[in-house]
């Protein structure tokens, strides 16, 4: 904790006291939730950005897409739109925002929405003649107004939210007190080789009740990076199948599309970018003694000044970036020589004990309405 942040203290106290009377507010009913007549999952945190909730997403998404007619609203972080915003063939990362876009990009059987105001968002949804059965909430843990079926809290591995703190003094949007609200808390990023006696050790630190399941998740990354879209012709193999968003049609992709493994761009010197929170871990896996990283800003809008001075110093080397980025950063000046590196979420275990969750209560919930 810097310095400027220890001044800020009684700043953070009195956040802390708005944001847990707002939720007084909601508990007791004196401001208004609205509940919805069909399966609503939430995912967020308690603290400001980098717990993984994109990769989240999509897991989710890979769980539910077959079976059900799958939705995901986003505020749009970022996003130079207003309102409701449903995606179709002319949306973009500006429009949308990136993750958004990075969702409609890589599942073509799913409806991707946007809007601020997520009671909104759901009801225009569900006007359509084509409306979805089951609506993934992006970032909306703190979005009281819209009362969710099922909450996920997610907390980064080394910076859980029980060792945190109130904004502007920590990174807490609430007290600890709202991870109550969480029916499954996950601890994400994690070491893949976390052992069983660290996860109890965090599982006590977290002070869950009894009714709220708690798993672990690591990142996964590819062995491969990529360019023009995610999916090459040789993910045809069993290997890289798990690559592929699970509805896709593997003949529909160009054979134009550009892979480079992991092990052949290893020695060669390159630039490696990322405009969002927390990048270690990006950086770790992929950088070399010669190569440069370069950080900007989590959901940062690329100028034509940047663009032109991040191409002057990669000169004719590749540049390897995130896929969040990476749709803000298609088509521009940095195109020919760019390439994103994809990401998982995996469980350490237990995958099948969340999964069951989860179908449980969709099912459940479909089954009432």
């Amino acid at each position: 904790m810097n310095l400027l942040r220890k001044i800020l203290f009684p700043f953070a106290v009195l956040y802390g006291f708005i944001t847990s009377f707002r939720n007084f507010l909601f508990d007791i009913g004196i401001f208004k939730s609205y509940s919805f007549d069909l399966p609503v999952i939430a995912v967020g945190n308690l603290s400001v950005g980098g717990t993984g909730k994109t990769p989240q997403i999509e897991y989710l998404i890979r769980l539910l897409g077959d079976s059900y007619k799958v939705a995901t609203l986003s505020r749009g972080y970022k996003r130079q739109s207003e309102g409701f915003i449903l995606a179709n063939a002319t949306s973009n990362a500006l429009q949308l925002g990136d993750e958004p876009f990075q969702f409609f990009q890589k599942f073509k059987n799913i409806q991707v929405a946007v809007d601020a105001n997520r009671k909104n968002g759901i009801e225009q949804l569900l006007s359509q003649s084509n409306k979805p059965n089951v609506i993934l909430l992006d970032d909306a843990f703190q979005h009281r107004k819209v009362k969710a079926g099922f909450y996920i809290l997610l907390t980064s591995y080394g910076d859980l939210y029980s060792n945190d703190f109130m904004l502007p003094t920590g990174n807490l949007r609430e007290t600890r007190s709202g991870a109550q609200r969480a029916d499954v808390v996950i601890v994400t990023k994690c070491p893949s080789n976390l052992s069983l006696d660290e996860q109890n050790k965090i599982k006590k630190q977290l002070h869950l009740s009894s009714n709220q399941s708690l798993f672990f998740t690591f990142i996964e990354y590819e062995d491969a990076v990529y360019s023009e879209t995610h999916i090459k012709k040789d993910f045809s193999s069993d290997e890289m199948k798990k690559w592929v968003p699970d509805n896709q049609n593997l003949s529909t992709f160009s054979e134009e599309n550009k892979k480079l493994k992991i092990s052949e761009i290893q020695g060669v010197e390159k630039i490696l970018l990322a405009g969002i929170a927390k990048p270690e871990s990006f950086f770790a896996y992929l950088k070399k003694e010669k190569d440069e990283c370069l950080t900007f800003p989590d959901h940062h809008h690329f100028s034509e000044s940047e663009l032109l001075e991040i191409k002057k110093k990669a000169s004719n080397k590749i540049i390897v970036t995130t896929e969040k980025d990476y749709v803000r950063l298609k088509g521009s000046i940095l195109s020919e020589q760019l390439y994103f590196l994809p990401i998982k979420s995996s469980f350490l275990s237990n995958r099948d004990n969340f999964d069951k969750i989860i179908l449980n209560y969709v099912e459940q919930s479909t089954r009432n309405s």
